[in-house]
């Protein structure tokens, strides 16, 4: 089976064509121009995973929301799941930059963290 991609692990938007065995293991990787476009077409085609950035409510703040993003990559079937989480979630003012809004979610060791201020009213 081939799968082709655009790599996104540097500007250059390589596409590439990855040739996968039907027990799921990597055959070969082309169409790259660098050695990190080879590493995240593998990474791509048997586990591929996301960072996530959206918004927390905060109450009690002169915002209603703070920006937030994950501290590391999630997998990419769990975002929706993740969102859930997070969409349930609230922080009370004053919420710091960096601040964990929500610690190890669903077990994946990655933290939900502030990426701005929100000062209380």
């Amino acid at each position: 089976m081939q799968k082709n991609i655009i790599c996104v692990a540097c500007p250059m938007g390589c596409a590439v064509t990855v040739e996968i065995a039907e027990n799921g293991d990597i055959l070969s990787v082309t169409g790259n121009t660098c050695k990190r476009g080879d590493a995240y077409a593998r990474a791509e085609c048997t586990n591929p995973v996301r960072s996530l950035a959206t918004t927390v409510k905060v109450n009690g703040g002169i915002h209603n929301v703070v920006p937030c993003k994950s501290a590391g990559s999630l997998p990419k079937d769990k975002i929706m799941e993740c969102m859930k989480i997070i969409n349930a979630a609230q922080a009370e003012a004053p919420v710091s930059l960096g601040d964990v809004l929500v610690s190890n979610i669903l077990d994946t060791g990655v933290d939900i963290v502030a990426t701005n201020h929100c000062p209380a009213k």
